[in-house]
């Protein structure tokens, strides 16, 4: 069997880019397929065409004796193209006569290659014996060993995604969405009042989402056109519209009215922003790690669960005041991802009585939008555990609780006073499991809300100074005069969004915290020593 060119990793990996050839070749591609094209596609489309084309080059190299094969003889002068030496040409310059014992006489070319060292080789010619070169020419399967298009795409899918993407983005008549291409030249006009109808219609829909597919029809868009160019014009035409947002996970293409989406969806909220904190990683000890992952904040760029179906975090103050719900480590791959989309509409479904509501997967910022309705109706409290579940399809989960009758329990309560939180411990009804290190609870909201804001605004209070501060009212309400390290990521995270990671390094770190015992911390008293 011959390998062929294409065959050789390095053809794909260093060697292959698209040519105009290609290019044109695609673009008969679009006007037979007459619809968008994936890369995968146009990928296929054009590694079917490469093999086509090696195949056929080597055919008419054999038959007209260029491809090089020891058996035959060759002629001083004569050019030659070799296999072995990955399809270079060379030339025949000289030629001599050779015995081997074994097999008899045959003759010696010397080859000199077109390459840029013009290497010099000797080999033979006239050669009857057995050798891997001699190609036998009698079955047509027998002359190439090649994979299929498929095999190689999925081998060498980023080089040549990469070249296609490179080539084609520069090229005047190509234009690219939703991990489509297709042809300008090709797509029908869509002028301002297909555009003003669109509105219409997505202002009627509440905003959306609304499909391509629903607008292209009810605008009554190009109707004699093929429908996948209708839906593709329509879809770059409202892409290039700062009226309208595609909102659709991978696979869809949805359409919503920028000014009706929630404000959290363009505007994250404040009590989420966490500007990162540079610490030493190498000062956490394994309990602390280990708590670390128990907490799973989406800031602590944990290792990713892959493929899984339901999973469960707990909700912390930032994420219970805005309505928000974290995309951790857990529950990250459990939502959808986007071809294009910022925003990714999806619909929550209520675990406890079926409900369906609206959500936003804002991946860029590692939250979801939607919940605030949810955690109200049933008075979540911070700390409560929240399981997630797939849906019947991609774009649907279930949000759900570990529900039980409400029973009076002592938690923590935030209280503002003279611009610092204190905390006491209170019985409250509670109708959820939650952890109890991680609970807090607060009656005036607004007024914890202003104090931490000012708390943030005084620049002396670094993060170590707002754990002494938050430490030392949090041990007057502990008997053992110490604060488990996840009450004070808890508390901490009332005040300003922060990761587990930078907290419990400030308690190895910083002379003013003492490790007591397990994961407890207490402030360290004047004279005392770590």
């Amino acid at each position: 069997m011959l390998l062929s060119q294409t065959q050789s990793p390095r053809y794909w990996t260093d060697r292959f880019q698209l040519e105009s050839a290609d290019v044109e070749h695609l673009v008969s591609h679009f006007l037979e397929t007459e619809r968008p094209l994936t890369n995968r596609e146009l990928a296929l489309s054009v590694i079917e065409r490469r093999l086509r084309q090696e195949s056929d080059k080597l055919r008419r190299l054999i038959e007209r004796g260029q491809l090089f094969q020891p058996k035959q003889d060759y002629d001083i002068g004569q050019e030659l193209i070799f296999p072995a030496f990955d399809f270079a040409t060379g030339k025949v310059t000289a030629r001599r006569d050779a015995v081997n014992p074994d097999d008899g006489a045959f003759q010696v070319i010397t080859v000199q290659m077109d390459d840029s060292q013009h290497s010099v080789y000797e080999l033979a010619s006239g050669y009857q014996a057995l050798h891997q070169l001699n190609i036998d020419l009698s079955g047509e399967g027998a002359i190439f060993q090649s994979e299929t298009p498929e095999a190689i795409y999925a081998q060498y899918r980023e080089p040549i995604t990469d070249s296609i993407e490179a080539r084609l983005v520069d090229e005047a008549d190509m234009v690219y969405f939703g991990g489509r291409w297709f042809l300008k030249s090709l797509l029908v006009p869509v002028g301002i009042g297909e555009m003003h109808l669109a509105e219409a219609i997505l202002d009627i829909n509440n905003g959306g989402p609304v499909p391509t597919a629903q607008l292209v029809d009810e605008i009554e868009l190009a109707k004699s056109a093929p429908q996948p160019i209708r839906e593709f014009s329509l879809d770059v035409k409202m892409n290039s519209d700062e009226r309208f947002d595609e909102v659709g996970p991978a696979g869809y293409i949805w359409w919503f009215l920028r000014r009706l989406e929630p404000v959290e969806v363009s505007k994250m909220p404040d009590r989420l922003v966490y500007s990162p904190i540079p610490y030493d990683r190498s000062l956490l000890t394994p309990e602390l790690l280990s708590l670390e992952a128990d907490l799973d904040d989406e800031y602590s760029d944990l290792p990713t669960v892959g493929d899984v179906n339901e999973a469960t975090l707990t909700l912390i103050y930032p994420h219970r005041r805005s309505g928000t719900l974290p995309l951790t480590s857990r529950v990250g791959a459990m939502f959808p991802t986007a071809n294009e989309a910022l925003r990714i509409r999806v619909a929550l479904v209520d675990g406890q009585n079926g409900n369906e509501f609206p959500g936003w997967v804002v991946r860029d910022k590692r939250y979801v939008v939607g919940l605030e309705t949810l955690y109200r109706s049933y008075k979540l409290p911070v700390g409560a555990y929240v399981t997630v579940r797939r849906g019947d399809n991609p774009t649907q989960l279930v949000i759900d609780f570990r529900a039980h009758k409400p029973h009076s329990e002592y938690i923590r309560l935030i209280t503002p006073a003279n611009n610092h939180l204190t905390f006491s411990n209170h019985k409250r009804a509670i109708a959820a499991e939650y952890d109890a290190f991680l609970i807090v609870g607060a009656e005036d909201l607004e007024g914890v809300d202003n104090v931490a804001a000012a708390m943030l605004r005084d620049k002396r209070r670094n993060l170590p100074e707002l754990m002494r501060d938050i430490m030392i009212e949090l041990a007057k309400i502990s008997q053992q005069d110490a604060v488990h390290a996840k009450t004070l990521y808890s508390a901490v995270n009332v005040v300003r969004r922060c990761p587990p990671g930078p907290i419990f390094s400030a308690l190895v770190a910083r002379p003013e915290f003492t490790h007591v015992a397990g994961p407890y911390w207490r402030v360290t008293t004047a004279g005392e020593s770590q």
